[in-house]
């Protein structure tokens, strides 16, 4: 998952001020909003280049509502609503769910809070993402749960990072939504916006699909074939397409597949991998690796939980300590 790649750029505070200056002329009010939301939506690295998560964690709310009040304005910005997407579910999984998984063992109840938020963070950002691809497209929505699959053969390469963004944030919601049969219904509805954003650019985002197939694959039904060799193939592929310089691919196939197995030598093996990528190597993705290596450390906390380790004899008895 590409974290926190479009950002606020340092022009953005000033054309806000052009916003209030400008408030009482209706025309070039709206002139004002699309340069933020243009601004907003190609912004630059300055998030996803950051070294310092907390830091980002403190600031990417500000960005998000100043999105959200741009698009209060102009509701069909194609561009400035893929970012809202992004910028939605980015935000969710790094600082409300790995909270929520790390806080579990100590506070059960603030967990299940945190992740409630998470889902509806989720559910923000792929409702982003949908209207991102209506955009242009009149009763997109009816005829897509109507038929999903055959609606999305008009989609072009050009929507393919719509078609993620929504994917995943609606793929997020649904793991926290297991008692929630309305959402499960959907399954096959996200799955189509992710099988056609692979047919249409499989290289998007360095492998980020590849990445996030690593995962779905071990939970897909009714497809064919063995689920791990599925989720080793996207492995393979997203290690291809990144050079190895993404945690994210390393702890995906740990935690999903690696687990599941109970391959507890590759498993750390991979984790061993992930921590030892020098983020500062590829500065665009420097807070994604960041993020991704925290979640490898905490999965390495987790190791005595996550499989059943044999116990050693003991040296001298001979017996199971």
């Amino acid at each position: 998952m590409v974290l926190m790649g479009k950002a606020a750029p340092k022009g953005a505070i000033l054309a806000c001020c052009v916003l209030i200056v400008c408030g009482s002329g209706c025309s070039i009010k709206r002139l004002a909003v699309n340069q933020v939301g243009n601004a907003l939506a190609a912004g630059g690295t300055t998030f996803s280049s950051d070294d310092d998560p907390e830091l980002v964690r403190a600031a990417v709310p500000f960005s998000l509502k100043l999105m959200e009040s741009l698009l209060a304005e102009t509701p069909n910005h194609k561009e400035l609503l893929k970012a809202t997407s992004s910028g939605f579910v980015q935000y969710a999984y790094a600082f409300v769910q790995q909270d929520a998984d790390e806080l579990e063992d100590s506070d059960l109840a603030a967990a299940t809070a945190l992740r409630e938020r998470a889902k509806r963070l989720y559910l923000r950002a792929r409702d982003y993402g949908l209207r991102g691809i209506e955009v242009g497209r009149p009763g997109f929505r009816c005829r897509f749960y109507a038929n999903p699959r055959n609606t999305l053969l008009s989609m072009k390469k050009s929507d393919v990072p719509l078609l993620y963004w929504t994917a995943i944030s609606w793929a997020a919601a649904i793991s926290l939504s297991k008692d929630d049969p309305q959402l499960l219904a959907e399954i096959p509805l996200m799955e189509a916006l992710i099988d056609r954003a692979l047919e249409l650019d499989e290289s998007y985002g360095q492998g980020a699909i590849h990445s996030f197939l690593i995962t779905y694959e071990m939970s897909r039904q009714g497809a064919a074939g063995d689920a791990a060799e599925r989720s080793r193939t996207h492995f393979e592929r997203a290690i291809e397409l990144s050079k190895g310089r993404l945690a994210g691919p390393l702890v995906a196939y740990a935690e999903a597949v690696c687990v599941h197995k109970q391959d507890l030598n590759t498993f750390r093996q991979l984790l061993g991998q992930a921590l030892a990528l020098n983020a500062d190597s590829w500065p665009e993705h420097r807070l994604e690796n960041l993020v991704m290596q925290r979640r490898a450390r905490w999965l390495l906390s987790k190791e005595s939980d996550l499989f059943l380790i044999p116990e050693k004899p003991d040296s001298e008895t001979g017996q199971n300590r």
